[in-house]
């Protein structure tokens, strides 16, 4: 199967391509084009958690995305930018929960401090 190999990869390819026809090359309202991009960020979101097992971070990131675009097309008055800076900090707050659910494969005590000279 085609997304065995990169998943969120593909998946995202896949967002995005809905999300830009939404926005540029399909006659719908901006209703529309909300609903589409939320179920497209939904579904990606979803897939990605179900495939991983316990990826709750992919699923948390497609809500976070579905959620802005239904509130941009429900009448958020938000810029490109303002919308960006939402889900980097969104991705950031997913990253530091991430963080605290990883093991490194090596004790701090086994690697050598470094020695200035």
């Amino acid at each position: 199967m085609i997304f065995k190999r990169e998943p969120a990869l593909w998946l995202g390819l896949i967002a995005i391509v809905v999300k830009l026809l939404a926005a540029f090359g399909m006659d719908v309202s901006a209703e529309q084009q909300a609903v589409i991009n939320a179920v497209a960020a939904a579904l990606v979101g979803l897939i990605l958690a179900v495939m991983a097992g316990d990826a709750a971070a992919a699923a948390v990131l497609g809500f976070a995305q579905a959620a802005l675009a239904l509130a941009v097309g429900f009448g958020l008055d938000w810029s490109a930018e303002q919308q960006v800076v939402f889900l980097a900090a969104a991705a950031a707050a997913v990253a530091m929960f991430d963080r605290t659910q990883i093991t490194a494969p090596v004790p701090a005590t086994a690697v050598a401090p470094v020695r200035s000279v």
